[in-house]
């Protein structure tokens, strides 16, 4: 019943000794981490835990406190298992809850303070392993970054993470053309359409250069990783949305989100950079001079 509590947060946060004891909780099981000890009385003891931290991190009076106290990065040993067993399983989900908590609410602050952390790494292993929902909360963590423009910069400019992004998308639709589950596949065409974006987030860049000035060696390399990205993502991803395989499963709105993806993709391929030559900046293209 904490929905009825709408300061539950503020009252754990403020309470003399209450995070302190949270911590101590969490890091009390981690010698049963490795190798795999844990039993389901542990497991539980510290999920009830993180369920707490979960009212902490999703109010806003209290979420960047929880941050800048480095608590969330102490549920990162939990995350980074590798064990299918239920005792893990639960602890996977509900960190997994805590960070999707955080993210939940638009805030840059949040999402500059986690990518350093490798949390998008952590998220990309979630959802190779585990539950459906599991699986759906590290994929809903992974919008979120995707729907602030500093979250799809950087995935879209560190070219192993953007490959890696796209190949575990094509090997989860993939596996859910044998198990299917229409709220994970809707996330996971949400996070594609915006990866598609990042042709805009470009043109945003090369918009705020000087017009008549030569493009910086940055920009240059941004038009060479986006365009390989792109070329990525349209033939590692789209092809199997394309055809009749998830037909039924699929909303007006998640095809026509397809449609923007293929489009966007495409329209990429006007924006190839030659190896010997400039760019400047021109109203609506990027020309050659």
């Amino acid at each position: 019943k904490r929905e009825l509590f709408h300061d539950l947060g503020p009252m754990l946060w403020n309470s003399f000794g209450t995070p302190t004891v949270f911590l101590q909780e969490i890091i009390s099981i981690y010698p049963f981490l490795s190798p795999s000890n844990l039993i389901p009385a542990q497991s539980n003891r510290v999920c009830n835990i993180l369920t707490l931290l979960q009212c902490v991190a999703s109010h806003s009076d209290t979420k960047m406190l929880l941050l800048d106290a480095k608590i969330p990065f102490y549920l990162y040993p939990f995350l980074d298992t590798t064990s299918e067993s239920r005792p893990f399983e639960y602890l996977r989900l509900t960190s997994l809850g805590v960070i999707g908590a955080l993210v939940k609410a638009d805030d840059t602050d949040v999402i500059r303070v986690l990518l350093p952390t490798q949390i998008i790494q952590r998220c990309l292993r979630a959802m190779q392993m585990g539950s459906e929902l599991s699986k759906t909360v590290a994929t809903f963590i992974l919008q979120r970054c995707l729907l602030d423009n500093l979250g799809l910069s950087y995935i879209c400019t560190t070219p192993e993470l953007f490959f890696a992004v796209v190949r575990v998308f094509g090997n989860m639709v993939g596996a859910l053309a044998e198990q299917p589950s229409s709220s994970l596949l809707k996330h996971i065409i949400r996070c594609s359409l915006h990866l598609s974006y990042n042709r805009s987030l470009l043109m945003c860049d090369i918009s705020q250069s000087s017009s008549g000035f030569l493009i910086s060696m940055r920009l240059k390399a941004m038009c060479m990783a986006y365009g390989r990205a792109c070329d990525v993502l349209r033939t590692r991803l789209p092809l199997i949305l394309r055809d009749t395989t998830f037909s039924s499963r699929l909303s007006i709105s998640d095809m026509f989100c397809i449609v923007i993806i293929d489009y966007s993709v495409v329209a990429m391929d006007y924006l190839t950079v030659p190896t010997d030559h400039s760019y400047v900046a021109t109203d609506d293209v990027t020309t050659v001079v």
